[in-house]
């Protein structure tokens, strides 16, 4: 069965699709058959990235490893009965179709609290959480402190994402692998970072996740967006000679992958 990996919070903003499409076509590009959804029926952020990059690959005759983005099935709602959510079945059914064919299925959920975020974090074997790294961010994981130094007790997502676990394991399934990822960390030692730093690893041990170092702040990501193109893609498409903050993206993309632990996948890039 495929490996599906859920990149969700209920705070837009935090990276959740850059994150997603670069850990999806990094799985790509190590061999991995990867899958697609985007759940934010709406702003579909991930959906036009992967967009910009068929555009791009096409008009530029390239051809690149590339995760196959898929759109959600509709669903006839009279083939449903007494009670059941069409977003339950349109979601089960992609993910069933998917399943047989991919090594992983990468989830991107929306900014926001909806029914099929919901089911997603239910379906996770591993879930990553992109979060900035701010005490604002921190609030939709736990309410704390004035003081910023004691937890006082989870908030909305991560009531989420325990009942997301317990469904689980009625239905006999393995634990989710929940991963907080920590995007846009300062480079200077300042309070607010070292409390958030003290803050993060409390809640880390008190509500289960694991932690991992994401993206800083970089103009890159704004850059690459319009032509669906990633970090891996720079030396493809021509760009011989990487700037130190290229070069220092890359290796948090690796230290990233590294870090997710993800079966069968050797980081080599």
């Amino acid at each position: 069965m495929a490996h599906i990996i859920v990149v969700g919070n209920e705070k837009g903003g935090a990276g959740k699709s850059t994150v997603s499409m670069h850990v999806a076509t990094a799985l790509a590009r190590l061999g991995h058959k990867v899958s697609t959804l985007d759940l934010d029926l709406r702003q579909r952020s991930l959906g036009r990235y992967f967009d910009n990059r068929v555009a791009f690959l096409k008009k530029s005759d390239l051809s690149l490893p590339t995760p196959r983005h898929h759109n959600l099935p509709e669903i006839d709602p009279a083939s449903l009965g007494p009670g059941e959510n069409i977003y339950d079945h349109r979601l089960s059914a992609a993910v069933a179709e998917l399943e047989a064919d991919s090594d992983f299925i990468l989830i991107d959920c929306p900014g926001s609290h909806t029914r099929l975020s919901q089911v997603a974090h239910s379906l996770a074997d591993t879930l990553v959480t992109p979060l900035n790294d701010s005490f604002v961010d921190f609030d939709l994981l736990a309410r704390i402190d004035s003081g910023g130094e004691k937890i006082l007790g989870p908030s909305i997502y991560s009531e989420m994402v325990w009942n997301a676990r317990q469904l689980r394991a009625q239905a006999g399934l393995k634990p989710i692998d929940w991963i907080v990822v920590r995007n846009r960390v300062g480079t200077q030692r300042m309070v607010n970072k070292e409390k958030m730093e003290r803050a993060i690893n409390m809640l880390s041990k008190r509500i289960g996740f694991r932690i991992a170092p994401g993206f800083s702040e970089r103009v890159i990501f704004r850059e690459l967006f319009p032509r669906g193109l990633t970090l891996l893609d720079l030396k493809d498409i021509g760009v011989r000679q990487l700037n130190i903050s290229n070069i220092a993206a890359r290796q948090e993309l690796r230290d990233m992958m590294k870090e997710l632990k993800l079966p069968g996948v050797e980081v080599r890039f």
